[in-house]
This record gives C-alpha cells, sequence and structure tokens, in this order.
C-alpha cells in the first residue's frame, strides 16, 4: 500500500470518488442557484449595514463579542473547517476533494506545520500571506487581524481554480499537539482562533486516527471551544481501512466513549468511518469496502447540500447575531443608567460586574427577552474591563426599533422570497421541483399517508415532546421561515434543514408523511416539533426508532382529534 505521508494523487480511484462532487458544483443549474444566493447575500447585507450595525457600533459590540462583520462574510463560499490532531489526514482528505494539490500544502506523518490554510477559488494558483488576507475586506478575514501577527504569519490563503471551491472554502488548521510547552511556543491562542472559524463555518469536521484515539489536553479544549455549534460537527474515523472489522467495533465504541466526556451533546454526533484519500483500501480492511462507500457517499451529500444551505444558514446565524446585540445593548444603558456622573466610575462599575447574573434577570424582566439571547457574564465582564460604562451613550430607540424591524419584516421577506426560489427550481441535480403537498423527500406515491393510525381514547397521555424541547423546536421554526396564519414551513423550506440530520432520504420521507398529519404538504410549528423530535430519536437510537404509525403519545394533543 502507498504511504499515506506523501505522493501525487493518484487516478481511477475505486470505489466511491469525489468525480461526483466535481460534476455536480461545475453544473449549469447549481451555479445558477449560485448567483441567486449572491443577489439574496447582498439583500441581507444591505440589512445588516443598514438596520444592525448601527447598533453594534454605538456600544462597541465586537470589542465583546464578534468583530464586525465584512462584505466577505455575506459574499464567500460556505466555509468547512477541519479539526484534528496531526497526522490524521486533514490535508490529505481536502486533497481528495479537489483531487489535485494545493499551495501551501504539506502532508507528512510527523506535525508538518503550525499554520492555518484558507482553500478558496481564484482565477489562478497562488498563495497570499495572511497580514494581506486580513486587511481585504472582499474576504472574510478581516476579523482575524484582533488576533496580531504571532497569528497572521502563521495563517496563510491558497487560492486555485476548482468547481468544487466556487461553492465551498477549507480551512486546514494545524496538528493538534499536546503538552503546555507546545501551546505557549505558538504564540497565540488557537482555541479562540478556531472558536472565530467555528462561529463562521457551515461544517466542522473533525478527524481522528483509527489508531490514534487518545484526545489531548489542547484538542479538548478546541472541542470545548466548539460548544454551540453542534449542529455543524461531524466526526471522521478516518484510515479505518487499516484495521479488521472486529478491531473497527471496538475502536469505534473508543471514540464515542472518548467524546462523550468531552463533547456534551444531547444527540449523539454524527461519525463517518472510512479511508478518506485516493489510494486503495488496506487488505485489513477491503471487507469493509461496501461500509466505507457508503460512509462516503454520505459525507460527501452532506457537503453537496452545504451551499444550497448556505442562504438560510447565514441568516440564521445573523438572527442570532441581531438579538445578542439588541440584549448587548440594553445591558450596557441599563448599567450606564446607575453609574455615577463625576466620581467613582471604577468602583461603581466593578460592584455592578460582580453581581451581573442580578442585573441581567432586570433587563430580562424589564423588556421580556429571552433568557437564551443573554451572553455569559464572564463573557460580557471580560469585553467590559475595556471600557468605561459610563461612556456609552443614551440607548437610541430609534435604532433599537429599525433592528426590530428587520427581524419583523425584512428579514422574514427575504426568507420567504428563499423559499419561492427553492420551491420553484430543482433543490439538486437531476431532482424535479416540491410540488405543492407533496412530501419533500418523496421518490413515488404518498401512497396511505403513512402514519394516519388509530388508537384507544386516552386524553390523559402527555405529549413526549416537552415544553422545553417545544421551545427549542420553535426557535429552528422560525429561523426558517414560518410563514402565514397559522404559520407554516413548506416542503422547500423544510426539506434544507431536515437533510442537515445526515439521515437516509427513506428515513426523512417516513418522518415527513408522519409528521405531516393533516396531510397539507406543511408543517406548522406542532408538526415541526414532532418531525425534528422523530429526526432527533432516529439519529440516536437509528432509523428503527421511527415508528410506522404514530402512538397517541407522539401525536400533538390538538391534532389527536384528527387521528382518533
Amino acid at each position: 500500500m502507498a504511504s499515506r505521508s506523501g505522493g501525487a494523487l493518484p487516478t481511477g480511484n475505486a470505489g466511491v470518488t469525489p468525480a461526483s462532487s466535481t460534476a455536480f458544483f461545475s453544473d449549469p443549474a447549481v451555479r445558477a442557484r449560485r448567483e441567486r444566493h449572491a443577489a439574496m447575500m447582498d439583500s441581507l447585507k444591505d440589512i445588516y449595514m443598514a438596520k444592525i450595525k448601527p447598533l453594534e457600533t454605538q456600544f462597541a459590540f465586537p470589542s465583546f463579542y464578534s468583530s464586525e462583520m465584512s462584505p466577505g462574510d455575506f459574499d464567500s463560499a460556505p466555509l468547512v473547517v477541519l479539526i484534528g490532531q496531526y497526522s490524521v489526514g486533514k490535508t490529505s482528505f481536502i486533497r481528495y476533494l479537489l483531487e489535485r494539490d494545493f499551495p501551501g500544502q504539506r502532508v507528512s506523518v510527523e506535525p508538518s506545520t503550525d499554520k492555518f490554510h484558507a482553500i478558496t477559488a481564484g482565477r489562478v494558483e497562488r498563495t497570499i500571506p495572511g497580514n494581506a488576507a486580513a486587511v481585504d475586506a472582499a474576504r472574510p478575514f478581516t476579523g482575524l487581524t484582533k488576533f496580531g501577527t504571532a497569528f497572521l504569519n502563521r495563517f496563510e490563503v491558497a487560492e486555485l481554480p476548482s468547481p468544487i471551491l466556487d461553492a465551498i472554502s477549507f480551512i486546514d488548521t494545524p496538528g493538534i499537539l499536546s503538552g503546555e510547552k507546545n501551546r505557549i511556543e505558538r504564540g497565540y491562542d488557537v482555541e479562540a482562533v478556531i472558536e472565530w472559524f467555528a462561529s463562521r463555518a457551515d461544517r466542522i469536521l473533525v478527524l481522528f486516527d483509527a489508531h490514534k484515539l487518545d484526545i489531548s489536553d489542547e484538542l479538548k479544549r478546541v472541542l470545548e471551544a466548539l460548544k454551540g455549534h453542534d449542529d455543524k460537527i461531524r466526526i471522521i474515523l478516518n484510515k479505518a481501512d487499516s484495521i479488521d472489522p472486529q478491531k473497527m467495533l471496538r475502536v469505534y465504541g473508543a471514540l464515542m466513549w472518548s467524546l462523550g466526556k468531552v463533547v456534551r451533546s444531547p444527540e449523539v454526533l454524527r461519525v463517518y468511518i472510512g479511508s478518506f484519500w485516493d489510494q486503495p483500501l488496506a487488505e485489513a480492511g477491503a471487507s469493509n469496502a461496501d461500509l466505507f462507500n457508503a460512509e462516503k457517499a454520505d459525507l460527501l451529500a452532506d457537503l453537496r447540500s452545504l451551499p444550497r444551505n448556505a442562504a438560510v444558514r447565514r441568516v440564521n446565524e445573523l438572527v442570532k447575531r441581531a438579538r445578542l446585540v439588541k440584549v448587548h445593548a440594553l445591558l450596557c444603558s441599563h448599567l450606564r443608567d446607575q453609574m455615577p456622573y463625576f466620581y467613582g466610575h471604577k468602583e461603581k462599575q466593578a460592584r455592578l460586574l460582580a453581581r451581573l447574573p442580578q442585573e441581567f434577570s432586570k433587563v430580562q424582566r424589564a423588556n421580556g427577552l429571552a433568557v437564551g439571547d443573554f451572553p455569559k457574564p464572564a463573557r460580557f465582564s471580560a469585553g467590559a474591563t475595556a471600557h468605561d460604562l459610563a461612556s456609552f451613550p443614551k440607548l437610541s430607540r430609534r435604532l433599537v426599533e429599525a433592528m426590530d424591524g428587520a427581524l419583523a419584516r425584512d428579514i422574514p421577506a427575504l426568507l420567504a422570497t428563499m423559499q419561492e426560489d427553492a420551491s420553484g427550481g430543482a433543490l439538486d441535480a437531476g431532482m424535479a421541483p416540491v410540488a405543492a403537498g407533496a412530501n419533500p423527500f418523496a421518490t413515488d406515491d404518498r401512497g396511505g399517508g403513512g402514519g394516519l393510525g388509530g388508537g384507544p381514547d386516552d386524553s390523559g397521555v402527555p405529549w413526549v415532546v416537552d415544553a422545553v424541547e417545544k421551545a427549542k423546536w420553535d426557535n429552528v421554526f422560525v429561523a426558517i421561515g414560518a410563514a402565514g396564519e397559522p404559520p407554516r414551513v413548506s416542503g422547500a423550506a423544510a426539506r434544507s434543514t431536515m437533510l442537515e440530520s445526515g439521515l437516509p432520504m427513506t428515513t426523512l420521507k417516513a418522518v415527513w408523511d408522519l409528521s405531516d398529519i393533516d396531510a397539507d404538504g406543511a408543517l406548522d410549528a406542532e408538526e415541526f416539533a414532532l418531525a425534528m423530535h422523530l429526526m432527533s430519536s432516529a439519529r440516536v437510537h437509528g432509523a428503527t426508532s421511527v415508528p410506522d404509525v404514530l402512538p397517541r403519545a407522539l401525536v400533538p394533543p390538538s391534532k389527536r382529534p384528527l387521528l382518533f
């Protein structure tokens, strides 16, 4: 078997190859969709610049949280960040997808580089130093200037022509090391940098070598920095062809056990198993070829979905940012009003920051805000130490109302346009548009409606989707563009979100049939929450957990008269 650490990529790959992805991203229909996406991002950019950024500027939001958004943050292709310890195959994975080398790459079995590489589309093949890339507002990297020259000297952008890079950009991070000495010698905070990229990423791929499952202290800190981005994370168990099937079961179990101690997610993370590079399978794992090919196909399908879902994800991220901006402005205004006029600013500010949880509660109750929209007190306090709260201006209600108008009218109108675009054109290459009233995952007739079952009347049975879970899915329901009276999401709008689960199309079809209880081709808030609950269960317990017929406990109480 050829060495994993070097050499040009061979042609004539066996099994599932990225060639289908290259064809997909160069398809004219896909290019047309990207053009429509660019127009929508221009509208979203205008909303941010006119109605959100002014409030950010007034209360120094970027110095507390995320840096100011630049045009590149809206115009850039979806971002895929690869993370892992050294020699787990991150660079080889990117080469495998591109089917070619890229400028600045270096592959070896030892820690080969301490650089972050951004691999993006360009007309010519070239490398751009980090300091130059970070001052170009047309690129999504201007916020990296806050990490200083020590980091920017270790960051570079590789540009090259590629159909895949026209639709997706990659961030190849340096191998995670172990030991405090290595962390200090980096000269920059690698966890903070990765957190910055994670907040802007559309997908985060965490790679593990089947022979190196230990999670070092630095990798543990990096994984903890990814909290809040669980929906973006995919785990890859790479080089799995080098172990036999029996050992692979133990390796997979050991990986899940190790991850369970670090990633505190209520859902089991999706793990792709295989050998993600362009070399023949090793003899030890050749008997698992069908499994590896199926896993590769699923992973490629997940990545192909990113451009299609990018617009909705950008909107969702901007809505979350806008809510935090409003909370931040109200907090700063509230604390400012308690500061003395002339003397004792420093002492008073220290006392206020020491009791931030109580001050947060006052602002939350006074303005009817959601508790989940508030930052962590430690994060706010760290930002506030660089400012005199008394120096902040008086809160402009006009700016708050302008941003509220963006959230209530402008962004929902843009989402409605996205829905119309999705329902009016093919969602995938070679796939027909979703017809009104149809299951968006159907490849055949609906049959009997799949899930309209009966049962004895028992009104005392509670709904398995409790209030906490329902509130969680309600936020998603609103973010993806629920519209109408009562609000509903169409099959086209729900399809993108449901595809992100990584579940097979047959399972998603069954989930839709069960959840669309009134068979009107759209999901209201309760039906949508049911769909999300069924998908969460399927990801944890497998597709067999999706029932053929809904038991009473799964049916929303308001829908039970339709079925029982």
